[in-house]
C-alpha cells in the first residue's frame, strides 16, 4: 500500500474512533432510539431520491437494515445512554468479528477453522474478563451496559451474514439503502419507550449550547463517519486486498478510548486496557486471511486456485470489503 493511500486508512481509522465521542455529545440531546431514527432518515431520504438501489435480494437488505441498523445501533446508543464509557463502547463492540464467526458456522453452516476458533476463544475471554470486571461493581457503567453493547455487536453480526448472502455488487450503494430500514421502527420504538414527552424536549430545545453539540455529534456522524469515511475506506478496499486494509479498523477503539480519555475524561482502568489488547488480539487472529499456498506445493498437475473478483464484496470483519458500521 503506498504512503497516500496508508494514510487515508489511518484518516478513516481516526474518523470513525471520534464517531464514539460524537455519539456521545448526541446522546446528550436526544433520546437513544430516536437518536437512532434520526440518524437514519438523515440518509435514507437523499438516497430515495438520489442513489439508485442495488440489485440485492430485498430479504437481504431487510434483514442488514435490521441487524446493523436497528438492532446494533438501538443496542449500543441504549448502553451508551444507560452509562457505558464511550471508549469501552468502541472496544466492546469489536466483539462483532467472532460473533460473526460463530453465526456463520450456525446458520450458514460455514466450517471454522483452527485459526478463527483460536481468535474466537481468545476475544470471548477478554470480553468475558471486562463483564467480570463490571460485574464487579468495580466501575460505573456495571454490567447491563456491557450487555447491551455485546447485543449490538450481536446484531452488527447478524447484519454481516444477511449481507454476505446479498452479494452487494456495490457495498456503499448497499449501506446507504440499508439506511431506508431503521427510521420508522426506530421512531415507533422511541414513541413507545422514549416517550412522546423525551422527544418533544429533545426537538423544542434546539437552541441551547448542548443541542448544538449534539447536532454537531450528529452531522459527523452522518456526514463525515459515514459518507466519507465509508467512502474513502470502499476506495481503499475496491484498490487493495483486504487483508491489507483491514488491520487500520483496530485502530478505531485506540482512537475512541484515546479521543474519549482526553475531551470527554473517561480514564480506562488499566485492567480494561490490557483486557481490551487481549480482544483485539483475537479478532486480528480471527480475522487474518490465509497465506497463499506457494507455487508447485499442490503438484505440477494442480490448477492453481483463482482469486475472488473485486467486484463481488463481502461486509463482514472476516472479508470487509463494506464500509465499518460506525
Amino acid at each position: 500500500m503506498p504512503p497516500r493511500d496508508r494514510l487515508l486508512a489511518l484518516t478513516v481509522a481516526v474518523l470513525w474512533g471520534l464517531n464514539f465521542p460524537a455519539i456521545h455529545l448526541s446522546l446528550e440531546q436526544f433520546p437513544p432510539f430516536f437518536l437512532v431514527a434520526l440518524r437514519f432518515a438523515l440518509l435514507a431520504v437523499p438516497t430515495l431520491l438520489l442513489v439508485p438501489r442495488p440489485a440485492v435480494p430485498a430479504r437481504w437488505l431487510i434483514g442488514y437494515g435490521i441487524g446493523f441498523g436497528v438492532l446494533q445501533f438501538a443496542f449500543l446508543y441504549l448502553a451508551m445512554d444507560s452509562g457505558m464509557p464511550t471508549g469501552l463502547a468502541s472496544l466492546v463492540l469489536q466483539a462483532s468479528a467472532p460473533f460473526t464467526v460463530l453465526l456463520g458456522a450456525a446458520w450458514l453452516r460455514e466450517r471454522v477453522t483452527a485459526r478463527q476458533a483460536v481468535g474466537v476463544g481468545v476475544a470471548l475471554c477478554g470480553l468475558g474478563g471486562i463483564a467480570a470486571l463490571r460485574a464487579a461493581g468495580g466501575a460505573s457503567a456495571g454490567l447491563l451496559p456491557v450487555v447491551l453493547t455485546l447485543c449490538g455487536a450481536l446484531g452488527w453480526a447478524f447484519g454481516n451474514v444477511s449481507s454476505r448472502q446479498a452479494h452487494p455488487d456495490s457495498p456503499l450503494r448497499f449501506l446507504l439503502w440499508m439506511s431506508v430500514v431503521p427510521p420508522l421502527p426506530m421512531l415507533a420504538l422511541s414513541l413507545l419507550v422514549d416517550g412522546p414527552d423525551a422527544i418533544g424536549r429533545s426537538l423544542t430545545t434546539l437552541g441551547t449550547p448542548t443541542a448544538a453539540w449534539a447536532l454537531g455529534g450528529l452531522a459527523f456522524t452522518v456526514l463525515v463517519a459515514t459518507v466519507v469515511g465509508s467512502g474513502i475506506w470502499t476506495a481503499l478496499l475496491a484498490r487493495h486486498p483486504s487483508g491489507v486494509v483491514a488491520p487500520f479498523s483496530m485502530l478505531v477503539p485506540v482512537v475512541g478510548i484515546g479521543t474519549s480519555w482526553a475531551f470527554l475524561g473517561e480514564r480506562p482502568a488499566a485492567a480494561e486496557l490490557a483486557l481490551g489488547a487481549v480482544i483485539v488480539t483475537g479478532v486480528l487472529v480471527a480475522t487474518r486471511p490465509a497465506r497463499p499456498a506457494r507455487p508447485g506445493v499442490a503438484g505440477a498437475g494442480t490448477r492453481p486456485a483463482v482469486a475472488p473478483p473485486l467486484d463481488r464484496p463481502h461486509a463482514d470483519p472476516l472479508h470487509p470489503r463494506a464500509p465499518h458500521p460506525v
